[in-house]
C-alpha cells in the first residue's frame, strides 16, 4: 500500500533529487480506472419468447456499462426493485451495478461497446447464469450445462451458446414472473456459493487492477502537493488490437482486449 506524504516528508519539504529517483511512484498501465472493453454483436437466434438475444446473468462484484455504437435493443434487468426494460440505441450510454441480472435484446444490428470493472473480471469468472435451481445447487452440473467446449469446430460451440442461453432462459422467466423476492434471494445466495472459491483470485485481480490504480493516484496527488512531478516523465501511449475476435460470449459474439 502506497504511503502518503505526510508519512514520507512534511509539505513544505519538496523531495531532493535522490530521493525523487529512489521513490517515484509505480505508473499504472492499464486502462483507466482499470476497466476493460470488448466489441459486442448480439446473438440473433429467437428464444422460446420470440425475441432474440443473449444469456441472462448477473455479476456478483462488477459493475458493467454499454456504449451502443450501432443498432436498436434492449436491456432487460431484474433486481430486488422489480423489471425493467431499457431501450438502447445509437449514442445510448447505460449501466447498472453488482446484483443486476441482465438479458440483451437484439432488435436491428445492435452493436456496443461493453465497459468493464476490474480489469474485464465479468468475462473472466464474475458472472452467474440464471439456470433453474436445480443447477445452481451442483457446481458440476452448472460448469457443465454453461461450458463452450474449448477447440471444438465453430458450429459445436455456436450449439453449446444456445443452449446454455436458452437454459438460462427457463430459469430467468421463472424469476421473472414469481415476482418474489425470496426466489431472487434464494438465487443470489446460490450465485455466492457457485464463485466463492474464486474469491481469492478475483481480489488479487482487484490489487492489481482498480486497487492499483486508485492507490498510483493517491500517491501522485501525494507527489504534486509537495512539488513533486517526477512521474510525468514516464508518461506513455500504448495501443492494443482484439486478441481474439467472435468469441462465443453470454451475450453474444466478442471482440476481447487483452491488458
Amino acid at each position: 500500500m502506497a504511503t502518503t506524504s505526510s508519512e514520507q516528508r512534511a509539505p513544505e519539504e519538496p523531495a531532493g533529487p535522490a530521493e525523487t529517483a529512489a521513490e517515484a511512484p509505480e505508473s499504472f498501465t492499464g486502462l483507466p480506472g482499470s476497466v476493460a472493453v470488448s466489441h459486442l454483436s448480439v446473438y440473433h437466434w429467437p428464444a422460446a419468447d420470440g425475441r432474440r438475444g443473449g444469456t441472462p446473468h448477473m455479476h456478483l462484484t462488477c459493475s458493467e456499462g454499454y456504449v451502443v455504437t450501432a443498432g436498436r435493443g434492449a436491456v432487460q434487468t431484474l433486481t430486488a426493485s422489480g423489471y425493467e426494460e431499457t431501450p438502447l440505441e445509437p449514442g445510448t450510454v447505460a449501466w447498472f451495478t453488482p446484483g443486476t441480472i441482465h438479458r440483451l435484446i437484439e432488435a436491428d444490428g445492435l452493436r456496443i461497446v461493453v465497459l468493464m470493472q476490474n480489469s474485464g473480471l465479468p468475462e473472466a469468472g464474475d458472472a452467474v447464469l440464471t439456470l433453474p435451481p436445480e443447477h445452481l445447487a451442483d457446481p458440476e452440473a452448472y460448469a457443465t450445462a454453461t461450458a463452450i467446449p474449448p477447440g471444438a469446430p465453430r458450429a459445436e460451440q455456436a450449439r453449446a451458446a444456445r443452449a446454455r442461453r436458452d437454459l438460462a432462459l427457463d430459469g430467468y422467466r421463472r424469476l421473472r414472473d414469481a415476482r418474489d423476492p425470496q426466489a431472487l434471494a434464494e438465487f443470489h445466495a446460490a450465485a455466492a456459493s457457485l464463485v466463492r472459491h474464486r474469491l481469492g483470485d478475483w481480489r488479487e485481480r482487484w490489487e492489481r487492477g482498480a486497487a492499483a490504480a486508485a492507490a498510483a493516484t493517491g500517491e501522485q496527488l501525494d507527489r504534486l502537493a509537495t512539488g513533486d512531478v517526477s512521474h510525468l516523465a514516464d508518461a506513455a501511449v500504448r495501443s492494443r488490437r482484439p486478441a481474439e475476435q467472435g468469441k462465443f460470449g453470454m451475450c453474444g459474439y466478442l471482440d476481447v482486449y487483452r491488458f
